[in-house]
């Protein structure tokens, strides 16, 4: 069994998940707005760090999640058990659409860092194909299911490929959810733009635009990155 990853205020197993801790879920975790919100939902939570991140910066009373992996699933249950805020937490093993057509409460806050391997075709196996390819939670059916779910003064927030950025702005206006602020992320200050964080939500805005760049150089981070995730990363 491989060690935890552990974190300031929390550690997470990881040896069941497709899917490993990797920036894209810290980042996630971290820019993701939070005020007072009563109720949380983290759509694909894998290990279900970004809900414990959520859980550390928030006072939400229900921050539930869904997975639809048995192992990650159960893994996940786990890590919340043997968090600080296992009371506030809860993960459902369902796909979305099943959890979408049954809950009918509403959520003040969804976040998800979901599948977007949309242009190579799934070669590994079952379970990181399942996290790693768009195929498997369709743009278009989370988009559709955050209109059901979320409450109508809400945000939703999403980390995609910059490359989806139109794709997905385009698919969340159709179901009226409108981008209110966007942060587009680099590794380096003369690499491409390679993530895009998005905040959504019913009600049209002056959109904040935010720009974040990881690293100086190898392990070397910029001030920027170090004052987003230093409440979590133990070398931070």
């Amino acid at each position: 069994m491989s060690k935890p990853f552990q974190f300031k205020e929390f550690s997470v197993e990881q040896d069941n998940c497709a899917m490993k801790i990797g920036t894209d879920g810290v980042l996630l975790g971290a820019w993701a707005p939070v005020s007072k919100e009563f109720s949380i939902l983290d759509l694909g939570t894998g290990t279900g760090v970004i809900s414990l991140m959520l859980a550390q910066r928030s006072n939400a009373e229900i921050i539930e999640a869904i997975e639809i992996d048995g192992p990650a699933f159960e893994q996940a249950v786990g890590n919340f058990e043997n968090s600080p805020w296992g009371d506030r937490l809860f993960c459902y093993h369902a796909s979305l659409q099943e959890f979408a057509n049954e809950i009918d409460d509403k959520y003040e806050l969804i976040v998800s860092n979901p599948p977007f391997y949309t242009d190579a075709n799934p070669s590994e196996n079952k379970e990181r194909a399942i996290a790693r390819f768009e195929d498997a939670l369709p743009f278009s059916h989370l988009t559709a299911a955050v209109e059901k779910l979320l409450d109508p003064i809400g945000k939703f927030v999403v980390i995609i490929p910059y490359k989806e950025e139109d794709k997905f702005i385009s698919l969340a206006t159709k179901n009226n959810l409108f981008l209110n602020r966007f942060c587009r992320i680099k590794g380096t200050e003369t690499s491409n733009i390679k993530r895009s964080l998005l905040e959504f939500s019913f009600t049209k805005t002056s959109i904040k635009e935010e720009n974040l760049t990881i690293e100086i150089e190898r392990h070397v981070y910029t001030e920027a990155y170090k004052n987003l995730v230093k409440d979590f990363y133990l070398k931070m």
